[in-house]
């Protein structure tokens, strides 16, 4: 993943994130497009610069979605969680949609990731996912670490109208 420049990081809100805009993949901001879909590097630093986003499952006929608070870890997304529903659902279809958002005054993000979540399992790779910048929200024991490698990434840019 290559970002240059970016102009604004983490936004402190929970929920909110400010737009932020990489150097290389500007057109979008330069657009006077309402819809703009961002490069694939672009898409990844987007994801980078949230803190929250949503995990959409299916199990046979009923689709899930979770929010995490989650990090990305090269080409992919990692998540902490408890023993549950959504660790259930993984191990039962692993295939899985993450996607997250933001926006600032003029115009918004969306970012999909679509891939095989993947339980992390492997003493070293456990010991490296430790080290990421990531503690849950809420005070659970959430011992699983989760990682979803990117099969494909796509985003979206949306200028907020007058």
């Amino acid at each position: 993943m290559k970002l240059v420049s970016p102009i604004t990081k983490r936004a402190p809100a929970l929920f909110r994130c400010t737009v932020t805009v990489f150097n290389g993949d500007m057109q979008h901001m330069d657009s006077n497009e309402p819809i703009s879909v961002l490069g694939e590097d672009t898409a990844w630093g987007y994801l980078d610069s949230a803190e929250v986003g949503r995990l959409a499952t299916a199990l046979g006929e009923q689709p899930d979605i979770f929010p995490v608070n989650y990090v990305v870890d090269g080409q992919s997304v990692v998540f902490r969680t408890a023993e549950g529903t959504k660790l259930a659902e993984l191990v039962l279809n692993r295939w899985v949609a993450f996607e997250a958002d933001g926006w600032d005054d003029k115009g918004g993000w969306s970012v999909v990731l679509r891939g095989k979540a993947e339980r992390i399992t492997d003493p070293e790779e456990l010991e490296r996912a430790e080290k990421l910048p990531l503690r849950p929200f809420v005070k659970t024991v959430k011992t699983n670490f989760v990682r979803i490698p990117a099969g494909k990434i796509t985003g979206r840019y949306f200028r907020f109208g007058d």
